[in-house]
């Protein structure tokens, strides 16, 4: 792709903006942390019912989709047969939508709602513990996969079924836009898209970095610096080139496949060597305490003691699955030719759900184990060193320790690579005036979105 294609009405406002907010973190990390603190807590605080809403609009109007007559509408011709392998489509889905994020909070959420239950819970009391199984299966669950199919869909028809060729988030929403994608408001759409997804995929890895940093400390025996915070960054960026420049099919694809099949190999292990009974008994609990509690769960905004817990953990993170959204939905629609809408909402809503209710039933309450049993405890160390030493001090109370700290460093080194490659995919597409559905972004600008998450996620970890 020459440097002609790229539409400068979005690339150059999206970095602008990037720049101009990142840019102070890095000058003043204490002021510019609070400053995004403050208007963080101005849009939970605003919006919160908002959010719970639409979480549950999205739930019932995919669920109603579905199963009308519409489900069965192909994206494509009637003979147009599906670009990848139904476990390779599946694992892209997941490896792309969920990255690191799942391999840091699976095991280690549950330690939160542990010390700080909500609905009024006494701390480290047996509905503490409830809630502490729970809340991850909630927050990881098809309300969020909701959030992340429904954009899918309008993309997915505007390329496959009205042949436009066009991923961009402005083009699916024509319908409403009086004067086309190519309007002062069809760009800002698009700006607005690329500046929330890179803020998005920054939080992913300014989680996901530190904890590989903390795995290979401990492994290695070393000291965790940012000396080698710099060095993972750059073996990430290896790998992502690696990927990028193999493409799509090639590239993202094996990554993809690769990354399940440890993860999958990893969970086995953890699975047998861990306490097998009480995670099969736990999850068994947790699912009947979800789907008791499923609509309080998604209507609680605690108006009256003000506990905060909503605005921390639901709303916070029915806001990063928005934010993502629109990514996911483009990344999906890319990879989802041949397969028709029922397909795509049960692949991302059912299939997404029980990627990740496997990883917390697993590694959570591996932890919550070695907590209740006082075999690691899991909450001290959380409070004292933090969540990174807290995720790590559970795989090292597992038989084989070693190994477990090995295969959780690769297992998120490549999550982060795999979510590198396909949201610098995305980016590009999004940032270029004219894609065809079988063209690729040219490398060079992937790689130029790629480093502005890295730089996005470094300013995080830089400020705390």
């Amino acid at each position: 792709m020459k440097s002609s294609n790229i539409d400068k009405a979005i690339f150059w406002p999206a970095l602008a903006i990037v720049a101009i907010l990142t840019i102070p973190i890095f000058l003043n990390p204490k002021q510019g942390t609070a400053a995004l603190g403050n208007i963080h807590h101005v849009i939970t605080e605003s919006l919160g019912s908002v959010y719970l809403w639409a979480v549950i609009a999205a739930v019932v109007f995919l669920l109603w989709l579905a199963f009308s007559k519409y489900g069965n509408v192909k994206f494509g011709d009637p003979d147009t047969k599906p670009e990848f392998s139904t476990p390779s489509w599946l694992a892209m889905l997941f490896t792309a939508g969920i990255g690191a994020s799942i391999t840091y909070w699976c095991g280690i959420e549950w330690a939160y709602y542990y010390t700080a239950p909500p609905f009024g819970a006494e701390a480290k009391s047996m509905q503490a513990i409830d809630w502490a199984a729970t809340y991850g299966l909630f927050h990881w669950g098809f309300s969020a996969w909701a959030l992340y199919c429904l954009p899918a869909l309008p993309i997915a028809y505007n390329l496959y079924v009205r042949k436009k060729p066009s991923v961009q988030l402005s083009a699916a929403c024509e319908g409403v836009l009086k004067k086309g994608a190519d309007s002062w408001l069809g760009k800002a759409i698009d700006v607005f898209f690329i500046f929330g997804l890179i803020g998005g995929m920054g939080a992913a890895f300014g989680l996901g970095l530190p904890l590989i940093s903390e795995a290979v400390a401990a492994l290695f025996g070393m000291t965790r610096s940012i000396t080698l915070d710099i060095i993972l960054i750059i073996i990430l960026t290896l790998i992502f080139c690696i990927s990028a420049y193999f493409g799509l099919k090639k590239g993202l694809k094996r990554l993809a496949n690769m990354n399940m099949y440890l993860f999958l190999a990893l969970s086995v292990f953890v699975l047998l060597a861990g306490p097998t009974l009480f995670i099969i008994s736990r999850f068994t609990d947790s699912v009947g305490v979800l789907l008791q509690n499923f609509f309080r769960m998604s209507f609680y905004t605690d108006s009256v003691a003000k506990s905060g817990f909503p605005e921390a953990w639901t709303i916070f993170y029915w806001a990063w699955w928005f934010t993502c959204a629109p990514y996911m939905g483009i990344f999906v629609a890319k990879i989802s030719k041949g397969r028709t809408i029922k397909q795509i909402i049960l692949a991302e809503c059912i299939g997404g759900t029980i990627g990740c209710w496997v990883a917390f039933a697993i590694f959570g309450n591996t932890g919550l184990y070695m907590e209740l049993n006082k075999i690691v405890p899991v909450s001290d160390i959380l409070e004292t060193k933090g969540a990174e030493a807290a995720i790590i001090s559970i795989y090292q109370g597992l038989p084989m320790s070693g190994i477990a700290l090995l295969a959780i460093s690769i297992i998120t080194l490549i999550f982060l690579s795999a979510t590198l490659d396909s949201s610098s995919y995305t980016l590009a597409n999004v940032a270029s005036r004219k894609v065809s559905l079988d063209e690729e972004p040219a490398r060079w600008h992937k790689l130029v979105w790629a480093l502005a998450i890295e730089v996005v996620a470094f300013s995080m970890m830089f400020s705390g």
